[in-house]
């Protein structure tokens, strides 16, 4: 039987390694981008050479009514998987009304409303399953990313209180929180700064993209058939 996922940011650098992760795994992908369409359609040819059928959808997911309109475009979905997302970087005194509005758009109001409006196909599937891709900051905060943190713990507490409800409902919804994740969002960092995080994870390293990938297929997989509701740190043992 098919199984059809749903990868939102997959132009992203945990978004692509997720798609391929779950591609590898057998299953069918939506894949969600706003601007990198040649990276994604890149994406879409490696993962049918892999036997995968793979359907794009553009959406801008911080402007109100595209979730909605993305969520109808799906005719069937068995796990669905938010990875999308941007980072802040500023004083909380400093950041603005729109930069906010945007950033609880993108990370918690879209997903919210998606996953409201695939509710009904989720409960047709065999074994549903709903994954967020939150934050360390999401469980611990940040100094200089306080929005960015808000959101990301917002989602946690989605995910713990949805969990209760969808549960009679067969479906399991749960966060992985990624550390510090050698992706093209750590650009921002020069090479010294990079160091200086890795000396600070006990593990002494940054972790990959396809880490985190791994920990999203197993939330998805039967293997975690037991499992909704739960927060799982892929953090090289930082902020425990």
């Amino acid at each position: 039987m098919e199984k059809w996922a749903l990868v939102t940011g997959a132009s992203g650098g945990i978004g692509a390694e997720i798609a391929r992760k779950l591609a590898a795994e057998g299953w069918n992908l939506y894949l969600q981008y706003f601007k990198n369409k040649e990276k994604v359609r890149r994406l879409q040819a490696d993962l049918a050479a892999m036997g995968a059928e793979v359907i794009t959808i553009q959406a801008d997911l911080t402007e109100h009514g595209s979730a909605a309109l993305l969520a109808e475009q799906l005719f069937a979905v068995e796990a669905a998987v938010f990875a999308g997302g941007t980072a802040h970087y500023s004083l909380f005194q400093d950041i603005k009304e729109e930069e906010i509005d945007e950033l609880w758009q993108l990370h918690v109001k879209s997903p919210m409303v998606i996953i409201q409006k695939l509710i009904p196909k989720l409960r047709r599937a065999a074994a549903p399953s709903v994954v967020l891709v939150s934050s360390v900051w999401g469980q611990t905060g940040a100094a200089c990313e306080v929005a960015y943190s808000t959101v990301k713990g917002a989602q946690i507490a989605f995910v713990k209180a949805l969990a209760k409800e969808l549960a009679p409902s067969g479906i399991r919804i749960n966060a992985v929180a990624p550390g510090a994740v050698d992706t093209p969002m750590m650009g921002q960092f020069s090479p010294e700064e990079k160091q200086e995080i890795a000396d600070d994870i006990p593990l002494g390293r940054l972790g990959t993209a396809a880490e985190i990938a791994e920990a999203v297929h197993f939330v998805c997989s039967s293997a975690s058939s037991y499992v909704t509701g739960q927060v799982l740190g892929v953090n090289g043992g930082w902020y425990t």
